[in-house]
């Protein structure tokens, strides 16, 4: 197996539509290859993937090593740029020794963690058996690894390839649950002698809602519901923002009604201004705009109070860093979007995450609070165990001795603050031992999502010797 290998197929599986709850082509191409391949493969109900590679002659006696990635991804773009995840290939670009999809999500995560897995079953290297998984619809609630039935596969030793940082083993990472509400809401007549004004702040960097939760990015919705829950005299007409539940905002923006347009426009110039300077270093292409609109109707008073409020007051970022673990995030919550609905419903989308159970359900209840107190319908769901490291796992001292006879450096061992399906895999299948890693992938979730190839050549090296050489 090469890195050249894995990257060819990764760029098949860039023209395969596979957001998440729509994984059935994605499903369907592993099927086909592995008949291509004349290798057994079977799917579940819910349409996990297992493909099997029998173990090379000689090779009889090697335990079964689980290869494990998932089949989604998450599907952003920048506003304005026409692109439907559901027909066209992602479009990319190779440059300055990256991958990136300048406009879009690339799918690196976890396609290359599936590229990884089928260019390692196709070459000629002797190995024992393999058993690759292919879950679905990790990126919204990891429904596949939930669905899992005991027996769907056999080994006991299982690498996880959706991890983001080369030279990096991960063997722990987050719990965490999604808390979604409802503002119901009657639409009332605009007072007369106003004007409609849309206020929008865009250009922000956005990222993964674990992963970078920790790195001073601008939240849109939250900065946007921060200025208007200080604002009086308008009336609010729609408010809308972010995308995924596990992704940061970047983009929001809002319809008012107001006789003070002119006043509203230069307060929220002004005010946009001090955010820019206090996110200067991290976020150089935020902007905020004003421009004049046209409106009809505006949600009720009262229902447009109580919603402004409740996003001004949820609360979002890193709750408390690890005492144990320097620069790790233990707890950590993301208000991730704002959502109009067609039925007069206002849907706000959030996700919270931590290590510490007992910490994760107060956070839950913490947010799930502010939207009850505000009047909203709460629900709380897909909620997922974190994974406890295991020091004195075999297969992290394989990887460790590998990488060390490869690099001739030592890898980090670490905990992550994203979630991963190992915990879920662990409490299905507590006998098993995991580890996961993957090469360099930067902006995650968010367009201009990117590929470091050098860091692939490490990454297939330290794979393909691992899965060879397991004893």
């Amino acid at each position: 197996m090469t890195s050249e290998s894995v990257l060819e197929i990764f760029k098949q599986i860039t023209r395969i539509p596979r957001e998440s709850g729509h994984e059935g082509p994605m499903t369907a191409f592993l099927c086909n290859w592995a008949r291509e391949h004349c290798l057994e493969s079977k799917t579940d109900e819910i349409g996990n993937v297992l493909i099997i590679k029998p173990a090379s002659p000689g090779k009889e006696d090697v335990p079964t090593i689980v290869l494990q990635a998932h089949q989604d991804m998450v599907c952003e773009k920048n506003a304005g740029f026409e692109f439907d995840f559901s027909k066209e290939p992602i479009p990319y670009e190779i440059e300055d020794g990256w991958m990136i999809a300048k406009n879009t999500t690339l799918g690196a995560d976890d396609g290359i963690g599936v590229a990884a897995c089928l260019a390692l079953m196709e070459s000629k290297s002797p190995a024992g058996r393999i058993e690759s998984l292919f879950t679905i619809s990790e990126e919204t609630g990891m429904d596949g690894a939930n669905a899992l039935k005991e027996g769907f596969f056999s080994g006991k030793t299982l690498i996880n390839l959706d991890s983001e940082d080369e030279g990096q083993l991960f063997i722990g990472c987050a719990g965490g649950e999604h808390t979604d509400a409802w503002f119901k809401y009657q639409k009332e007549s605009l007072v007369k002698g106003g004007k409609a004004i849309e206020l929008s702040i865009g250009g922000g960097i956005g990222g993964h809602s674990g992963d970078d939760i920790n790195k001073h990015r601008a939240n849109t919705v939250k900065l946007l519901a921060d200025f208007l829950a200080g604002e009086t005299g308008f009336q609010l007409v729609s408010f809308c923002g972010g995308g995924k539940s596990n992704a940061i905002a970047r983009e929001c923006k809002a319809v008012i009604y107001t006789p003070d347009s002119i006043g509203i426009a230069g307060r929220f110039g002004a005010y946009g201004n001090g955010v820019k300077a206090e996110y200067a270093d991290t976020e150089p292409d935020l902007c905020f705009s004003v421009c004049e609109t046209k409106a009809d109707k505006a949600i009720d008073s009262s229902t447009a109070k109580a919603l402004l409020k409740a996003l001004s007051a949820c609360p979002h970022g890193v709750e408390k860093m690890s005492p144990d673990i320097e620069g790790l995030v233990q707890t950590s919550t993301n208000l991730a979007a704002v959502f109009m609905l067609d039925d007069n419903t206002i849907k706000v989308a959030t996700s919270q995450r931590s290590s510490v159970v007992e910490e994760l359900d107060a956070l839950v209840e913490k947010v799930a609070g502010v939207f009850r107190d505000a009047g909203a319908g709460v629900e709380c769901y897909s909620k997922y165990p974190g994974w406890n490291p295991n020091l004195k796992s075999h297969i992290l001292q394989v990887c460790v001795k590998s990488y060390k006879k490869l690099f001739n450096q030592s890898p980090l061992v670490l905990a992550i603050h994203a979630g991963l399906e190992c915990g879920l895999f662990l409490e299905k299948f507590p006998d098993l031992d995991m580890i996961s890693f993957g090469p360099t992938l930067r902006g995650v979730h968010a367009p201009g999502e990117k590929l470091e190839l050098a860091s692939m050549d490490k990454f297939v090296k330290l794979l393909d010797d691992v899965v060879c050489n397991f004893k």
